[in-house]
């Protein structure tokens, strides 16, 4: 047998081997695929006419049947008061949407920030549509002009106007005479 036969033979085999060994893509059951997607969105949440809440995302993956959404970068919630005031904004890599009670998961380099100047920095956050309060079970910075304050877990109206940490608190506080 020649050189040539040999090279082509051995070529063969290889071009199949490797044929054989690649796998083939599988097919994601219905359940598992979004019902609607979308990029670079804006969402706006409203109560009797009146804006509440703008959510913006890079990507958003909405599940009917699951009743949930998925946001998985670029979490920006804008929050507004009764008047339609800005009064605070949520910023985090990703969250999740109860589609049934509109309660809002932001989960990692969470950031919350109030108009009048106080950040909640933690890792979760879980903000109730019908109570308007956020909460985290999780490690917390809370910064505003007059303190610095951090622990474990935590409560808060969305406003950040009053808010309560649990756990040993440790930090800085101004506090003023009467």
């Amino acid at each position: 047998m020649s050189i040539r036969a040999i090279l082509a033979v051995l070529l063969t085999g290889i071009t199949l081997a490797a044929c054989g060994a690649k796998t083939k893509p599988g097919v994601a059951a219905p359940e598992q695929l979004p019902d609607q997607e979308s990029w670079n969105s804006r969402v706006v949440f409203s109560d009797s006419g009146q804006v509440r809440a703008v959510l913006r995302a890079r990507h958003i993956r909405m599940y009917q049947q699951r009743q949930e959404t998925i946001i998985d970068s670029g979490l920006v919630v804008d929050f507004y008061d009764k008047q339609q005031q800005h009064t605070s904004r949520l910023t985090a890599d990703s969250g999740r949407v109860d589609d049934a009670t509109r309660n809002l998961e932001a989960f990692g380099r969470v950031v919350f920030t109030s108009d009048s100047g106080t950040v909640v920095r933690t890792e979760y956050l879980f903000w109730e549509n019908a109570t308007k309060m956020v909460r985290g079970n999780r490690f917390v910075t809370i910064t505003s002009p007059t303190e610095y304050l951090q622990g474990n877990g935590f409560e808060a109206d969305q406003h950040l106007k009053n808010y309560t940490i649990f756990g040993t608190v440790s930090g800085e506080a101004e506090i003023k005479k009467r």
